[in-house]
């Protein structure tokens, strides 16, 4: 079997380099191209020698305009992994969709408009979109969703994260995936029930609301609990990760899933009912 090729943009960030390290060490994969924001100023740069892994004579581009490009006349990538902001996984959006090339997206923080335009162009090409690639988080998520199915409105649901001290979103993408799945379990919209930045005389917990702590601190790489209060009982659900590399493990296995998937907006459940 050939390997999976794959763009990486974002490639000279922590989490960039974090996946290409992964996918140096898989037959599985091949890194194709790798790009980055120009202003990081290491466009140009021979990415094997930037990063001390295997991918001498690899260059750092300034975009993915080169995806629909090859020599061979091949495509240049079978997939792209995302874990960039939200306006760069837009742009890259739009190469992939010209380029007919899958895509995993990590990123998190996309509004409402960009989620929609994920949807019309999963009409042409395999998306897998999720906040959270990890394999635990998505089997805690499907936990959430069928506690909060079987608990009625008394018993109070709090989520609680902590994230490293650069993290610049909040709640994390995966907290509200979580309150997501909660509300699903109750059957309501988390817009309808999301209750986040508590501060001053806030009055009384409104019974049936979902509520989100948020944390900032270290090198957290992501904790994530889930806490469903009853009249003196607690159940809590917790995930904890002790590195980003399961991050990266979950994109590959995505990335596997997506190289050969029909076009469509798929999640980590698909990826593990594979």
């Amino acid at each position: 079997m050939s390997s999976i090729h794959i763009a990486l943009p974002g490639a000279a960030g922590r989490m960039g380099q974090m996946i290409a390290s992964l996918i140096s060490e898989s037959p599985q994969f091949d890194l194709t191209l790798v790009s980055e924001n120009p202003d990081a100023g290491k466009v140009g740069a021979d990415y094997g020698r930037l990063t001390g892994l295997k991918f001498e004579g690899l260059t750092l581009a300034a975009s993915l305009a080169g995806l629909s490009q090859s020599e061979t006349g091949k495509k240049k990538a079978d997939v792209v992994i995302d874990f960039t902001a939200p306006a760069a996984t837009m742009q890259h959006l739009a190469a992939a969709r010209a380029a007919g090339t899958a895509m995993v997206i990590g990123t998190t923080g996309l509004s409402e408009a960009d989620e929609a335009m994920l949807t019309d162009a999963s009409k042409d090409i395999p998306i897998v979109y999720c906040a959270n690639t990890s394999v635990g988080v998505t089997l805690l998520a499907n936990l959430v969703r069928e506690v909060a199915r079987q608990l009625d409105e008394s018993w109070d649901i709090e989520i609680v994260e902590t994230h490293h001290n650069r993290k610049v979103d909040a709640p994390s993408g995966t907290a509200l995936a979580l309150g997501k799945a909660a509300a699903e379990g109750r059957s309501v919209d988390l817009d309808a029930v999301r209750d986040s930045g508590r501060d001053g005389i806030t009055g009384a917990r409104k019974s049936g609301d979902i509520g989100f702590a948020v944390m900032r601190g270290g090198d957290v790489a992501g904790e994530h609990s889930v806490l469903f209060f009853g009249e003196e009982e607690r159940i809590e659900l917790t995930h904890k990760a002790t590195s980003r590399r399961i991050f990266g493990r979950g994109a590959l296995k995505a990335a596997q899933f997506a190289a050969s998937a029909k076009p469509g907006l798929y999640s980590m459940d698909d990826v593990l009912k594979a």
